[in-house]
């Protein structure tokens, strides 16, 4: 199977350092500072959008090995087993996240963001700003993931 390594384009900073704190990411300010090889102008045009989707490596987490047996989220026995691939913890082959954070404000190779739920030094491998005709129109999810998040971007 193909293999093939990922160099980070930034680090994200911010005052989370604590990746098992798993709640309360909505009012988290996170700059992300892009790599100096960018340029100054590699953010140019992005302060257009309100949103951006930040994909970055979960790399404080210990890399999984078995991901055949569905396994509930958080580990919270009130919520239903799901595979590897129908969830968006941590628990991933490849440890890649993304998430869509409200732009505060752009400034040289500084994305200033907020939601980002990235601990500080997370290593951000690329951002993409949002738009509108890449978003699905109807979104379908099952109840239990909304009592899961209930608390995960509250402020």
């Amino acid at each position: 199977m193909l293999s093939f390594g990922i160099t980070p384009i930034g680090t994200v900073h911010n005052d989370r350092t604590d990746v098992q704190h798993t709640d309360n990411w909505g009012s988290v300010r996170s700059t992300v500072t892009v790599a100096e090889r960018f340029g100054a102008a590699c953010l140019q045009g992005l302060a257009d959008f309100s949103h951006v989707e930040v994909l970055f490596v979960l790399d404080r987490f210990a890399e999984g090995d078995d991901f055949r047996v569905p396994r509930p989220s958080r580990g919270r026995p009130d919520l239903p087993p799901v595979g590897v691939f129908a969830g968006r913890g941590p628990r991933r082959p490849n440890r890649i996240a993304v998430t869509c954070c409200a732009i505060e404000s752009v400034r040289g190779r500084e994305l200033t963001v907020r939601g980002l739920d990235a601990v500080s030094g997370t290593p951000v491998v690329d951002r993409k700003p949002v738009m509108a005709e890449f978003l699905p129109r109807n979104v379908r999810q099952p109840a239990w993931v909304s009592r899961l998040m209930s608390e995960y971007f509250r402020p």
